[in-house]
């Protein structure tokens, strides 16, 4: 099985033109698509869509991710061997994911070694195309990453800053997704529970409850939500537009 996680949106024929281009290289993959929708050039959504997917995932499967801002440039196009496989430019993109998956061993592609299984050649901007995918499709064939890339030290990976921060009684914590309910998901697991949550900057003290229904509609609240991340939403509403909150903001937040 191969998962799909992009930023190409819907309108044209990028997405169509990736998942063609590696069934023409292994006819009998399973492609499975989890969002092209990513926020364009958003590395830390992508990052954290590709983590849920991972960890619930079978051991075998190969994710490819295509959040590629620097496509065309110096970044390398890397293959990271774990319980699960990743895919993905080198730019963090991996850093979420690579929580999950045991990670053993990294290949940096080699792109005129590709080109002899693909037979075309590969443009610098649709790396996504006639790179990503098609090294994914290759993997879930059976071809180990050997045979069309070079090995290089897994600790050589970039990596994002998504490590959430103390200061004093205060979490300095950064927005790493907002879904299309305007749940504001932050980068802090394994909090134990508190009562309420404390957002300063605001000037707001918000409860801190198992489910949205809690509250009445358009009431704040925060949650554990479905991710195991600290997340702050509004009951039948948006907590991002409430809060004029974005992925990548920063949020200092107290629990009590």
């Amino acid at each position: 099985m191969i998962t799909l996680t992009t930023d190409f949106g819907l309108k044209g024929p990028y997405v169509g033109e990736m998942k063609v281009a590696m069934l023409r290289v292994n006819p009998n993959a399973k492609l499975v698509d989890v969002t092209h929708a990513v926020t364009r050039h958003s590395i830390i959504e992508g990052s954290f869509v590709m983590e849920q997917v991972v960890k619930y995932s079978p051991p075998g499967t190969v994710h490819v991710g295509v959040i590629d801002p620097g496509v065309g440039t110096e970044r390398k196009a890397v293959i990271i061997e774990g319980d699960q496989w990743l895919v993905v430019p080198d730019n963090g993109l991996a850093t979420l994911p690579l929580k999950h998956i045991n990670p053993r061993r990294a290949w940096e592609i080699d792109f005129e070694r590709i080109k002899r299984f693909t037979g075309w050649r590969i443009s610098s901007t649709f790396h996504g195309r006639d790179v990503f995918g098609p090294a994914g499709a290759l993997i879930e064939k059976g071809i180990h990453p050997a045979e069309f890339a070079e090995e290089i030290p897994l600790d050589s990976m970039v990596k994002l800053d998504v490590e959430p921060r103390r200061e004093g009684d205060l979490w300095l914590l950064k927005v790493i997704y907002v879904d299309d309910f305007g749940n504001v998901i932050l980068n802090l697991e394994n909090y134990g529970r508190p009562k309420a949550v404390e957002l300063p900057d605001f000037g707001l003290r918000i409860p801190y409850l198992d489910a949205y229904g809690y509250v009445k509609p358009g009431e704040l609240l925060a949650l554990p939500g479905s991710h195991d991340y600290l997340e702050i939403a509004v009951n039948q509403g948006s907590a991002s537009e409430r809060l004029g909150l974005n992925v990548g903001d920063d949020v200092r937040v107290k629990l009590v």
